[in-house]
């Protein structure tokens, strides 16, 4: 009876301990920013760890109709607790600036210990540009903004896609939407570049136009991610059916053209980021692997997936959907990674008519990533 007893308490024992598992792998929604009076939307953001150990949250938050080219300021959430928990009120870090908005942020530790704060400021369909403010003092203050892509056009960049090379190159990942002076959804890629922390920005030597002639949307939303052998792995957005890469060797002085890559996906940008612990690649996108071509091509963005790359980005492997609501709308991923877990933070809604309107911040286990 002893040993049935014992053997009873263990099996108990495991149990609870699967279920206290299962219930640490689930994501942990810890941030809720949903539209209210006067605020018909809340917009895309990025992280920052400050040197307190506190997390920074910034995104946009929309005034006026909500629509892309409404007023809009920047607006702050901050965390002392790896992101567990958030504060209440919002804190503006940059105020309407421009003759439409602010929008698309992107944070970045510099290796000098400065934060760069990089941002879009919309004046029209043929003048959209990237900024960059910078904070010596942990993001009390800010600099004047400096221009990042001092040449003419309508230019974007999501949020969280700054990267600083090991080498020191600032680089920001690009879609150029104006040709002969007028707005053309068809986007060409390439990036500025940076070799004096941030002062001054030239254009990189080639542009990737998408090979595919009939494309619509051409290369959109770029973002990159330095690889262990020291290239750069740029990835955008097309109505192809899958995320293309282009590589450069250089910095991102030069690329190859752009192919497909196993990444399938609608018209829906992608983010990746190296898992610091591990070493591996994170990818987070609307994966289509189980639909037709031409579902891809007309498909929503949903499923949202997360995915682990151990090539390089050559594989992904692990997939699990992180939201899978048939009629959802999930996209522009922010990815920081806090302790043992990684935050993220992402635009998300239920039924596509209601899509770009609110942020979704969920904490995930990095163990469950490989459960």
């Amino acid at each position: 009876m002893a040993m049935t007893r014992r053997h009873l308490m263990s099996l108990l024992a495991a149990g609870a301990a699967r279920r206290r598992a299962a219930s640490a792998a689930k994501p942990e929604v810890v941030l809720d920013l949903a539209p209210g009076p006067g605020n018909p939307r809340n917009s895309e953001g990025d992280f920052i760890r400050l040197r307190d150990g506190r997390l920074l949250f910034a995104y946009t938050r929309f005034g006026g109709d909500g629509e892309d080219h409404a007023p809009a300021t920047i607006e702050s959430r901050s965390s002392s607790d790896g992101g567990r928990s958030w504060s209440a009120k919002d804190e503006t870090l940059v105020a309407g600036e421009g003759a439409q908005n602010v929008m698309s942020v992107s944070f970045l530790r510099l290796a000098d210990r400065r934060i760069g704060l990089f941002y879009l400021r919309k004046n029209s369909l043929v003048d959209c540009q990237v900024l960059g403010r910078f904070s010596s003092d942990e993001a009390r203050t800010w600099s004047e903004p400096v221009p990042c892509t001092p040449d003419a056009g309508y230019f974007v960049m999501n949020n969280d896609r700054a990267v600083q090379l090991a080498g020191g190159r600032i680089i920001l990942p690009v879609a150029l939407h104006t040709s002969a002076g007028k707005f053309t959804y068809r986007g060409v890629a390439m990036c500025y570049l940076s070799d004096d922390g941030g002062r001054t920005w030239r254009r990189s030597r080639d542009t990737i136009e998408c090979p595919d002639k009939d494309s619509k949307a051409g290369l959109q939303e770029p973002g990159i991610v330095e690889l262990k052998d020291g290239r750069l792995m740029m990835f955008c957005r097309t109505d192809l059916g899958s995320q293309y890469v282009a590589y450069s060797d250089d910095g991102g002085e030069h690329w190859s053209s752009a192919g497909p890559s196993p990444l399938l996906s609608p018209t829906s940008p992608a983010s990746i980021e190296r898992i610091p612990r591990t070493g591996h690649l994170l990818a987070v996108w609307n994966d289509h692997s189980g639909a037709t071509a031409e579902a891809r091509r007309k498909g929503s963005r949903t499923p949202l997936t997360l995915a682990i790359s151990e090539d390089e980005g050559r594989s992904w492997i692990r997939r699990r959907n992180l939201e899978d609501s048939p009629g959802g709308f999930y996209c522009y991923t922010a990815i920081e990674f806090a302790g043992d877990h990684v935050l993220l933070a992402y635009l998300a809604a239920d039924k596509v008519p209601a899509r770009l309107i609110r942020i979704s911040m969920v904490r995930v286990p990095v163990a469950s990533l490989y459960g």
